[in-house]
């Protein structure tokens, strides 16, 4: 290469971190200015909104790859499950014969509708260990509180097993499968 082709590509590369530096300063500069609307009430701008989803999905989807799901067909899980679900999940992601309450309409992102929403994620198995991750570690700036803190893996597998169910239950078994004596306060004794 000669001396004048090596500096044409040194220039051509001082031209891209030039342009780089001056892209990366834009940026800096919009975020530090707050001019961002940051509110709830007012949806995301489309290009920030794809890449927060993305990074959502990408992020759940390595973090629950190894997740080893149990069997979740047992009675017990979904007794032990609904009167989680319907105490620390409904008033968000809704109950059967619901289409939407005051903190379903109020968040953003909106929290999905379980009732409905049957989302595979790459089968039964993959929407089970997604399902279990977010319960327990929740998701940033959404709304849904890490309840591993405040809640042990089987208890959260129960929720799990609820929520594979919920899509197809009635108002009627929903009542009768959420229902809680007042001394079960839902953990292990």
């Amino acid at each position: 290469m000669s001396d004048s082709q090596r500096g044409n590509v040194l220039r051509y590369f001082a031209v891209i971190l030039a342009f780089g530096g001056v892209v990366a300063l834009g940026i800096g500069g919009y975020v530090y200015s707050g001019w961002y609307q940051i509110g709830a009430d007012e949806p995301h701008t489309m290009p920030v909104l794809r890449v927060l989803e993305f990074l959502r999905e990408r992020s759940i989807e390595r973090a629950a790859r190894d997740i080893s799901v149990p069997a979740l067909d047992a009675p017990q899980l979904l007794i032990a499950g609904g009167p989680d679900y319907n105490e620390m999940c409904a008033t968000c992601h809704l109950k059967p014969g619901r289409t939407q309450s005051d903190m379903s309409v109020g968040l953003y992102p909106a929290p999905p509708d379980l009732t409905n929403h049957d989302e595979e994620h790459g089968g039964p198995e993959a929407a089970a260990r997604r399902q279990f991750w977010i319960i327990k570690h929740g998701i940033k700036a959404s709304g849904m509180p890490a309840w591993g803190p405040t809640h042990d893996d089987q208890r959260i597998w129960a929720m799990v097993a609820f929520l594979q169910k919920l899509p197809g239950l009635s108002e009627f078994q929903y009542q009768i499968l959420t229902a809680r004596g007042d001394a079960d306060s839902g953990h292990a004794h």
